[in-house]
């Protein structure tokens, strides 16, 4: 699939087939999160990989965005570590460009996947901290969804020409 068509494609998916995701291809998932640029290349992201179902029922106590995530094969909470970022409050920007990566070679590879925002929400912070044993600097993101999908949500036209601006705010051509 070539990279525009893979940007049009892709859609949330919110329901899995109950089959596991090989390792291997977890793998290429956060080596494409890993591909993504930073600030000054401080890469400063760490990521948890879950699987064990006692965790993963636990995640929509604690991120009410996330009932999906109980039922999913796999979970990857997506985390920020300050000891490696380089310019203050950029981690946030990191972790963006790293779960999009994710989302769109999730995609790539016959996968479904969801972005479920965690941070800045303090109890999403805080519950997933403590459930994960995060230490103090380690603060997490976001989480991304991951399994074969049980859905195919058709792709959406999100264009919107009134949105863009030339040279200057609501000038157009």
């Amino acid at each position: 699939m070539d990279v525009l068509t893979a940007l049009m494609s892709r859609r949330s998916v919110r329901k899995y087939q109950p089959q596991p995701v090989p390792a291997e291809l977890i793998e290429k998932l956060l080596r494409a999160a890993m591909q993504a640029p930073s600030v000054q290349n401080a890469q400063p992201w760490e990521f948890v990989v879950l699987d064990d179902p006692n965790l993963l029922a636990q995640i929509p106590k604690i991120c009410p965005n996330a009932p999906m995530a109980a039922d999913a094969p796999v979970n990857i909470v997506v985390c920020g570590n300050l000891d490696l970022e380089k310019s203050k409050g950029y981690w946030v920007i990191d972790c963006s460009a790293a779960i999009q990566n994710m989302l769109l070679a999730a995609h790539g590879l016959g996968l479904g996947a969801v972005w479920c925002g965690v941070y800045p929400r303090q109890p999403r912070v805080d519950g997933l901290r403590q459930l994960l044993s995060l230490p103090d600097q380690v603060i997490p993101h976001s989480l991304v969804v991951v399994g074969f999908p049980a859905e195919s949500p058709p792709p959406e036209d999100r264009y919107h020409p009134e949105r863009v601006h030339k040279n200057r705010w609501g000038q157009k051509d």
